[in-house]
This record gives structure tokens, C-alpha cells and sequence, in this order.
């Protein structure tokens, strides 16, 4: 089975202040543009090992690192800015509709960095099952706990993201129910499609612009996707943090999807992963375990005692939304010192890695 990551980076300059990355998009092919001006993305091609997705993480974000530094410029792992000012985005088609659309709510999606992960298909059904199951593994991951300079959860992008940003439209941006087949996953896609359109053609946006922009396989920003062009099951709850973390989550991730490949049963409200197969809680227990896995993280108990049974290391991480201070509110200039510090601790992080990859 393979698997790749996409990461979203946060681009400062030397004071910290958020900046346009510039051309450091055009330095690879793997390294993308967001819908804003001060966010953007690296990837990984599909690998068939963990290895494999370590050496291309790494090597990719030390080259893009080394080519930010040298433009005066840094990366920054954090699931939102914590406190900026306005952040403005592209001129292009999908997202001027997208603000028709959502009116306001559209600028929570604006202050969100994260990670996604992208398994390729097998089982399908019991791959998606799978990961909506682990979607409190997000917990491993909280990266920032602020909005706009309020604190608002151990994990303030799934909450501003989930909670806020799709408000009107809360099942295109919530966690979806299991499924029996793809048929029924697909039904769902549909009908969130049709529903998103007509509120754009209400919107006053154009038709024919809509169906060139979208389609049901793209209309909806559920944390758990099926992706047709890849082809893949995705997972995109996870928050931008350091890629030491991200690598350790994808490893565990990766140990339960291929179990899922051979058994999946969904039963009772406890869960568990074994040598031979993975038992996943009813939805209803997913769905509190997540919505405790964004507001207090690894500081429940519940979530914690889940993740150990689901095959997770819990004591390895180290989410950086704890090691903020908890103050309830933080001014825009000790955001700013923040994303020096987060970014100087990536660059540290990354440089451990790369001293441990093995030699060629």
C-alpha cells in the first residue's frame, strides 16, 4: 500500500510577520501555491514505504528550508498563524466562489495549516470506516490552540475549521458516518455537490464558472476523503507540525490502515487494534472522542486510553499546542515572536532528521 503526506507551511520573514512565499513555489515540482498569499504546501510522491516517505519528507523540506533562509524567509508548523491581520488570497475562480458562498465564514478557512495524508486505495469501505474511527488521533498532532489571538481549543484549526467555517453547511465540513459501500460514500458526494450548487447559482455566481470549479469529488472538505484523481483515501484532520511528529503519526497510521486492508468490524465503544485485524468503535463514541480530541487533546483521558488501544504511542508525542502558555489571549507582536520560535525549531527538526537518514 502506498502513501504520501501533503504539509501547508505558514512563510515569514526575519520578524516574524507573515510574507508571500515568492518564487519558492517554482523550486519543485512538489511544492504548490495555497489559496492565500502566506501559506504553501510540500509534498511527497506516493511511497511504497515509511522509509521511503521519510527520505522524500525530509530531503524535500531541507532543500525548500535552505532556499526559503537564503531569501530571507522562514517556515512556520503551526495549524494557524495565532494572531495576524488581514490575509489575503489569490485572485482565482474556486475561491472567489467559495467566498460568494460562505460569506464571512470563508475567513476561518484562511487561517488553517495542515497536514494530509493519502492512502492508496485497496478495501475501500473499511479504509474509510478506518479513518474516520482515528480521526481522535488528531489530538497527536495540535499544533496551536489560538484564533485570531483567542485561545479557542487545544486544536484551534479543526475547531475554527469544522465548527465555524462551515457553520452553513455542516456536512460538508464535518466528520462523516461509516459506510456500507462506495455507492453510498458517492450518494453523499452527490448530494452535497447539488446542494453547494444552488446555493451558488443563489449566490448569483454563474453556472457554467461553478461546474468548471467543482465537481462532487471536490465540493466538500470533510476531514476523510475519497479521491478519485490520485486515486486515494485521505485524511486531512491532522494540524502543520513538525515533521518528526508527522512522520511518527503517518508510521502509526500506516501500521492500522494495513491491518484494515484485512479485517475491519465495528462494534461497542471501546476500539482496538491487534496483529490481526482492527475493531472501531460505533460512530456516536467517535464522534465524542474527536470533538474531546479538539478542545482539551492529549489532556483527556478518554482520548489518550482510545489512542493507546487503536496502536498509538501515545507518550511519544509531543503536540506543540502544549507547550503554549495558558493565557487566554495572545497580542499580534507575541504572535509573531511565535512563529520565530516555531520556525527555528523546525529547522532544527529537520536537521535532526536528516543527520539520522541512513546513507546512500
Amino acid at each position: 500500500m502506498k502513501i504520501s503526506i501533503e504539509v501547508e507551511f505558514w512563510v515569514i520573514d526575519q520578524e516574524g510577520a507573515l510574507c508571500n512565499p515568492g518564487n519558492l513555489a517554482e523550486t519543485s515540482s512538489q511544492v504548490e501555491e495555497e489559496f492565500v498569499d502566506c501559506l504553501f504546501e510540500i509534498k511527497t510522491t506516493p511511497c511504497t514505504s515509511i522509509p521511503e516517505l521519510r527520505s522524500e519528507l525530509v530531503a524535500r523540506l531541507d532543500e525548500t528550508l535552505r532556499e526559503a533562509n537564503e531569501r530571507g524567509k522562514s517556515l512556520v508548523p503551526l495549524g494557524t498563524p495565532i494572531n495576524c491581520g488581514e490575509i489575503s488570497q489569490f485572485p482565482e475562480e474556486r475561491a472567489r466562489i467559495q467566498q460568494a458562498v460562505l460569506g464571512d465564514d470563508f475567513d476561518y478557512a484562511k487561517h488553517c495549516a495542515g497536514t494530509h495524508i493519502h492512502f492508496e486505495k485497496q478495501r475501500v469501505v473499511d479504509q474509510l470506516n478506518t479513518l474516520i474511527a482515528l480521526d481522535p488521533a488528531l489530538a497527536l498532532a495540535n499544533s496551536s490552540p489560538y484564533y485570531k489571538g483567542r485561545r479557542v481549543g487545544a486544536g484551534a484549526r479543526p475547531h475554527i475549521y469544522r465548527k465555524r467555517g462551515y457553520e452553513q453547511f455542516p456536512d460538508h465540513g464535518q466528520l462523516w458516518n461509516y459506510v456500507e459501500s462506495v455507492a453510498e460514500w458517492n450518494d453523499r458526494l452527490t448530494r452535497r455537490y447539488v446542494e453547494f450548487k444552488r446555493a451558488a447559482l443563489e449566490a448569483g455566481i454563474d453556472e457554467r464558472s461553478f461546474e468548471e470549479n467543482f465537481s462532487p469529488d471536490d465540493t466538500i472538505w470533510t476531514p476523510v476523503r475519497l479521491r478519485k484523481t490520485y486515486p486515494t483515501v485521505e485524511w486531512r484532520s491532522p494540524d502543520a507540525t513538525l515533521p518528526s511528529q508527522i512522520l511518527r503519526l503517518a508510521e502509526e497510521m500506516y501500521a492500522v490502515m494495513e491491518r484494515a486492508n484485512e479485517e475491519v468490524t465495528i462494534e461497542g465503544d471501546l476500539g482496538l487494534t491487534t496483529e490481526e485485524s482492527v475493531t472501531i468503535p460505533e460512530f456516536e463514541t467517535v464522534r465524542k472522542l474527536t470533538d474531546d480530541a479538539i478542545d482539551t487533546g492529549l489532556r483527556s483521558r478518554r482520548v489518550r486510553s482510545y489512542l493507546d488501544r487503536m496502536g498509538f504511542d501515545v507518550p511519544a508525542y509531543d503536540p506543540l499546542t502544549e507547550r503554549f502558555e495558558n493565557g487566554s489571549y495572545v497580542s499580534r507582536a507575541d504572535a509573531r515572536t511565535y512563529r520565530v520560535e516555531y520556525a527555528q525549531l523546525l529547522e532544527r527538526d529537520i536537521a535532526q532528521l536528516a543527520k539520522t537518514e541512513p546513507a546512500v
